[in-house]
Formats: structure tokens, C-alpha cells, sequence
């Protein structure tokens, strides 16, 4: 019989280890050491037990197709090898079957019963060791998790614009699962789903990309229920149709109190490892706690506009109540002036003032009746909408361009001019986060410009500092900025961007 005692002092340090690859890899080597097997082997199951997550070998003979080996030692199916030269153990973790150890090749002819007790021994204390490494994982896991859920409540709680509170969610939600895409859809009028925050490695054209209401997925998770995907087959539709290659892939609803504000997509690419059990657990957790995170969020942006509406209903009954009547009183006492007064001087310069108080009374009404609209049913001005386009930029950007404006841009540029503009400066900042790699966009709208012939014009700029344009790069968005620009007598160029690198895209047009 062969020696027992130095595998089994090895098996000692087994437990000690938390590595998930070190103990097996030990309760391998003692294997074959001890039983002189020439090949020795241990797969380990996934969280699951639906597919083997790891596979370690020692020695040099044959290394068997584990599959069929270990469904026949886990469920009793399918033909065993000979038991005489293949020595079989099951690894029990927490009790249930997590995996299998087996030797081929025995020194002699067959494997002798002491060699059977060792392995079943080693197997065993693998199972244990193995057992104590994955709670030590899941508890480090959970532990990453929590963190990641109190940061996300800190940022939520702390930020502004609740945009850039689903960009936090979409951030964090990415980092923790160790996901190439995180994305936050929220439902759109039609019935689907539209991606309102995505971060990515490279985002392409997922943000405002909408997913289907037939979607079979969507229909599920917008009940409450996630979705799990470990890894697609190649016939297999995409979980959310956006056309990237998809590989283990989460869908978990954003729900708190029965109010679902949205989902939370977290992907894969296809060759990186399933979701395993406590990951799913954890990321579901984490979406819940995005979600309530999300409503306190909205909740206290309703309250400031509630206090603001209100505040503006205060101003606007203060003004109609004491200014105009006020004004009202001084436009009579002046009247009654005007009557005892026989110099016809002072008279014009009363019919002057009354007609300024009349005057100053309709703007006053024209601001109490502002005062009364709810902020959204305002006109939105150019200016406005501007800032609008370069705040949505700055989440593919990773930064916030500069914007200037000269000249009222607001009153000067009428709507026709205004749209076309809009569309220049998207294509100019699109161009600028796909192909500039830049650190710095600078946005100039001027309404005081002046084109070749010296007539007055509105002028767009749109500078980087970034790589400057390939020369055969494709170049259709600057022809359709032209053809805008044309069709109002306009013209669109591109040059040199800031400091002499970079681009600047210039779209101009008379006013």
C-alpha cells in the first residue's frame, strides 16, 4: 500500500485557501501522488449544477470528455468506465453534488481498495475547502454589492437632473456585475422600451435605441419578473434585439411598491462567463434599491418644483395685486394732473408717462401670465434648446462641451433657421464623440454674425481638439449640413478645431 500520510498533511492546508482554483487544483495533485494514477481529474459544477464550471487535470495520459463522465457519476446515467482502472468520488459541497474527482491509468493493473478510500477522502476534503472558498466569495460578492447600493443611493440622492441620475444607475450597475453594457430603458408611448442611459466601452447608437412591445423578454421583465440568459445559442434571438453580440445577459425590472420605472440591462460579451446564482441575487437586489433610489429622487425633484410653482403663484399675485394697481393709481393721479395744468408741455410729458405705465402694465401682465404657466408648457427658446443637445452629448463625450451664445438668439433666429441648426450642431457633436477622441468641444451660437456679401447671419460653430478628419473618412453628414445650409442661402465648411488640431465645423446662414 502506498503512502498516505503526505496527501492527507496536505489536505490539512486545503481549507485555508479561499482561491477557487487552488484547492482543486491540490486535491488533483494528492490524488495522483498518492495512487500513482497517471492522469487525475476534478470538475467543479457551477452555483447551478447545470454545467461544469471548472476542469483541472494532473498527469500525462488521456483526459476523458468530462461530460458524459460526470452526468454518470452525478445521475447515475450513461456507461461507466471499468472499475478496476478508473477510481470515481463525487465532491460534495454543503451536501449536494458539486463535482467529481476520477483517476485513469493505475500504476499496476487496477486501483486497489486503499486507493479508493484515499480518493474518496480527498474528495471530501475538497468538497469542504471548495465549500468554504465559494462562501467566502459569495459574502465578498454581497459585501461589493452593499457598497455599490450605498454609493448609488449617495449619488442618486446628491444628483440634479434625473438623466444623469439613470446615467449613475447604468455606471454603477455596469461596474459591479463586471458587465461590458449597462443600460436603464425606460417604457416609451408605443409600448417599448426606449434606452435613456447607457454606459459602454463603446456605445454606438444603443442610447435612444428602443426595444419592441412584442418583445417576449419585455413583456416578462415588465411584469417584475428578471430575465437570465447564460449564453445564447448562435440561432437564438438577441434578448433585446439592438444588434450587439450578446453573450450572459440580465434584464431586471426597476420596481419599488409596485411602480416599475424602468429596466436594467446588464451584458456580457459572448465569451465572457455566466452569471452565477449570488451575482443574480445581488444585481436583483441592486435593482430594487436603484429603483426606490430613483423614486426618493423624484419624489424630492417634485417637491422643489412644487415649492417653485408655488413661489411663482406667490410672485404672480403680488405683482396683480399691489404692482398693477398701484400703477393704475399713479396713471390717474397723473390724469388728474394733466386736467389742472394749462402748459401744454407738461401735458405731452403726461400723456408720455401714461403711455410708458401703460406700456409697463401689459408687460407686467405678459409676465404674471409666464408666472402662472407650468414650466414645461413654456416656449422653449433656441438657447434652450441648445444647452438641451449639449447636455444629451455630454454622456457620449465623458464631458460637457463649452456653449457661448452672442447676440439674442432667442428673438433674432426664427423657428425654420432655428431647426436646421439644431441638426447641425447634433451631427457636429455626434462627429465629435464617434471619431474625435477629443478632451474638448466648444459650441458657438452667434447671432450677430456676418456672412461674405456683409449681410447679417447666424453662425454655428463646433469645435474639438480632438484627432482632426480622415481624409477618406465618410463624409455625408457634412453634405446633408450643406444641403440645409443651401437650401437658405447658407454654407457648411469644416476647418481646423481649437489651437490649430482637431475640427471645427462652421454652418452658417443668413438671419
Amino acid at each position: 500500500m502506498r503512502q498516505v500520510a503526505e496527501p492527507l498533511r496536505a489536505l490539512a492546508a486545503l481549507g485555508g485557501d479561499n482561491e477557487p482554483d487552488a484547492v482543486p487544483a491540490r486535491a488533483v495533485r494528492a490524488a495522483a501522488e498518492a495512487t500513482g494514477a497517471g492522469h487525475a481529474a476534478l470538475a467543479v459544477l457551477s452555483d447551478d449544477g447545470e454545467r461544469i464550471d471548472r476542469l483541472l487535470t494532473h498527469g500525462e495520459g488521456p483526459v476523458h470528455d468530462p461530460e458524459p463522465l460526470l452526468h454518470a457519476l452525478l445521475d447515475g446515467r450513461g456507461a461507466r468506465p471499468s472499475p478496476d482502472t478508473t477510481l470515481w468520488a463525487p465532491v460534495l459541497v454543503h451536501g449536494a453534488k458539486s463535482g467529481a474527482l476520477w483517476l485513469t491509468d493505475p500504476p499496476g493493473e487496477t486501483f486497489t481498495e486503499a486507493d479508493r478510500e484515499l480518493v474518496r477522502a480527498l474528495a471530501a476534503h475538497a468538497g469542504l475547502a471548495v465549500g468554504n472558498a465559494r462562501l467566502h466569495e459569495a459574502v465578498r460578492q454581497q459585501a461589493r454589492w452593499l457598497d455599490g447600493s450605498l454609493e448609488l443611493s449617495t449619488s442618486l440622492l446628491s444628483a440634479e437632473p434625473e438623466d444623469n441620475a439613470l446615467a449613475v444607475v447604468a455606471e454603477q450597475a455596469r461596474r459591479l456585475a463586471r458587465a461590458a453594457v449597462g443600460a436603464v430603458l425606460e417604457p416609451n408611448g408605443e409600448g417599448g422600451l426606449t434606452v435613456v442611459a447607457v454606459c459602454a466601452d463603446d456605445p454606438g447608437g444603443l442610447l435612444g435605441s428602443t426595444v419592441p412591445a412584442d418583445s417576449p423578454a419585455l413583456r416578462q421583465v415588465l411584469t417584475g419578473d428578471p430575465v437570465f440568459r447564460d449564453r445564447p445559442t448562435p440561432d437564438a434571438a438577441p434578448l433585446l434585439g439592438l444588434g450587439s453580440p450578446e453573450g450572459p445577459h440580465m434584464l431586471l425590472p426597476l420596481t419599488s411598491d409596485d411602480t416599475t420605472l424602468g429596466v436594467l440591462s446588464l451584458a456580457r460579451t459572448p465569451d465572457a462567463p455566466p452569471y452565477s446564482v449570488p451575482e443574480r441575487a445581488n444585481a436583483t437586489q441592486f435593482a430594487q434599491q436603484a429603483a426606490l433610489a430613483l423614486l426618493l429622487t423624484r419624489a424630492r425633484r417634485d417637491r422643489e418644483l412644487l415649492a417653485v410653482l408655488e413661489d411663482r403663484d406667490r410672485i404672480a399675485r403680488d405683482l396683480h395685486d399691489l404692482v398693477i394697481q398701484r400703477l393704475f393709481a399713479v396713471g390717474l393721479i397723473m390724469e388728474g394732473a394733466r386736467r389742472v395744468t394749462s402748459s401744454q408741455d407738461v401735458r405731452d410729458r403726461v400723456d408720455q408717462a401714461t403711455t410708458e405705465l401703460d406700456a409697463t402694465v401689459q408687460e407686467i401682465r405678459t409676465a404674471i401670465f409666464s408666472l402662472q404657466q407650468h414650466p414645461e408648457d413654456a416656449p422653449t427658446g433656441l438657447r434652450t434648446r441648445v444647452l438641451r443637445e449639449t447636455g444629451a452629448a455630454a454622456q457620449l463625450l465623458g464631458f460637457r462641451p463649452a456653449v457661448s451664445f452672442v447676440g439674442p438668439v432667442d428673438s433674432v433666429i426664427e423657428e425654420g433657421v432655428a431647426r436646421n441648426l439644431l441638426a447641425a450642431l447634433r451631427e457636429g457633436l455626434s462627429n465629435a464623440a464617434r471619431h474625435a477622441n477629443a478632451s474638448r468641444v466648444e459650441v458657438t451660437v452667434n447671432a450677430r454674425a456676418h456672412g461674405d456679401d456683409g449681410q447679417d447671419a447666424v453662425r454655428l460653430t463646433v469645435a474639438d481638439d480632438g484627432v482632426g478628419m480622415n481624409a477618406g473618412g465618410r463624409r455625408s453628414g457634412l453634405r446633408n449640413l450643406a444641403r440645409r445650409a443651401e437650401s437658405l442661402g447658407g454654407t457648411a465648411t469644416v476647418g481646423p478645431g481649437i489651437g490649430g488640431s482637431g475640427t471645427e465645423l462652421t454652418w452658417q446662414t443668413p438671419r
